[in-house]
């Protein structure tokens, strides 16, 4: 039994999963999968009936009924079968004509590729350009299922981390890419970052797009955030600026802008010419995304931005509660984000995330990220997820508050 703290309870041990699997002969990089450490709270957390939990990336909103329609509407018409591969034809051209109000980009359907979660988008991604032994350079720190996903595809992680200067998080850019080598296959980059709120500047992507195309390296963006910025509608896509034949994949999601989290649905764009490769990945791995929820996701698109923008209306009054509470609390670090609906914050003399995370959950019965589930900068670090309601945030932060002064 491992002792969790000296005031806390005690859990087993686990099973090592070599120790489990090694009469199986299963693939070396799932028996050595390395672990997640905010995956391993959020199941120590459920054990407690009395849970307070702001760990997860989601928040309290539930999808609005309007898209809840959609997809109501589709069951009753019995869309219920096959679709295809990529998504509906309709559903792409939505995304197409967002792409252009939002960016006014003239995004043809054949480069759109609807599929079943922004998480498996990055499936897709790696597979269509990795092989084992590949290397991909990550800026972290982030979400720890995109490095899994690294390691399942049987490819090396490099990670270049953002740094805090002068109370903002920052890209050294030069150090991004004296970090490629010749075995770069693809850099890695989430903006909006989760879990900081850092947000890459056009002048950076058109520095990072110049330097992938004269290395012939590909460029992964995670986009899933774009819409979670509170001074502008929307942060500064890759897209803006490439040419349509780059060596980029961006992934999106409609989890986070539009309360849909359940779902599962998201969206890859890439290179027209990848769109066969994209299709037979899609094929032999799910066949096609569900197609009544693609209807609800059309009427997101179409009707969601009033929704939106109450959203960060919200977010952005908690943004400003939580860092008020922060001053009040004392002990607390953080750089302000500048998007996101995130707090990734420090505790002084707290050092090991993992374990303060596990006497919160103790103590005080709250459930935060432990920022190590982020990559090796996070360490110290915690992530409170603030898209909740202003009830339920008071409570979260009167129980950190607890938490930090036991």
């Amino acid at each position: 039994m491992r002792k969790l703290h000296q005031l806390g309870g005690t859990m087993p041990e686990p099973q090592s999963k070599k120790l489990m699997t090694n009469n199986l002969n299963l693939r070396y990089c799932v028996e050595n999968l390395s672990k997640n450490p905010g995956a391993e709270i959020i199941r120590y957390a459920r054990r407690k009936p009395d849970i307070l939990s702001l760990a997860q990336g989601e928040g309290d909103a539930a999808t609005p009924d309007f898209i809840a329609d959609g997809a109501r509407r589709a069951l009753d018409d019995g869309k219920t079968f096959y679709g295809p591969v990529l998504g509906l034809e309709e559903m792409r051209q939505e995304v197409s004509n967002y792409y252009s109000r939002l960016y006014n980009l003239n995004m043809p359907t054949n480069r759109i590729y609807m599929t079943g979660s922004g998480t498996t988008a990055m499936h897709f991604a790696l597979t269509a350009i990795l092989n084992p032994g590949d290397e991909v350079v990550a800026v972290t720190p982030i979400w720890k299922n995109l490095l899994g996903a690294i390691e399942l595809a049987q490819a090396k992680c490099k990670e270049v981390a953002l740094r805090e200067i002068d109370g903002r998080w920052e890209l050294d850019m030069d150090k991004l890419m004296s970090a490629c080598t010749k075995n770069t296959r693809a850099i890695l980059v989430t903006s909006p970052s989760n879990p900081t709120g850092w947000v890459m500047s056009r002048d950076e992507i058109r520095d990072l797009l110049e330097f992938a195309r004269s290395k012939g390296i590909w460029i992964i963006s995670d986009e899933v955030y774009a819409r979670l910025t509170y001074d502008t509608p929307a942060a500064p896509s890759f897209l803006e600026q490439a040419d349509p034949e780059d060596r980029l994949f961006t992934i999106n999601s409609f989890s986070k802008a539009w309360a849909m989290t359940g779902w599962r649905l998201g969206w890859l764009t890439g290179p027209a010419a990848v769109e066969p490769i994209i299709q037979d990945i899609a094929l032999y791995n799910s066949l096609s995304p569900n197609a009544f929820t693609q209807y609800g996701a059309i009427e997101a698109l179409r009707h969601g931005e009033d929704f939106l923008q109450q959203q960060l209306d919200l977010w952005q009054s908690n943004l400003d509660y939580v860092y008020e509470r922060f001053a009040a609390i004392g002990r607390v670090a953080s750089e302000k984000p500048q998007s996101t609906f995130y707090a990734f914050f420090r505790v002084d003399g707290e050092k090991d995330c993992l374990n303060f995370a596990r006497r919160l959950v103790d103590d005080v019965s709250l459930s935060l990220a432990p920022g190590c589930a982020f990559g090796k900068v996070g360490q110290g670090y915690m992530r409170l997820c603030f898209a909740v309601s202003r009830a339920k945030l008071e409570n979260a932060l009167d129980r950190l508050e607890r938490g930090i002064k036991t």
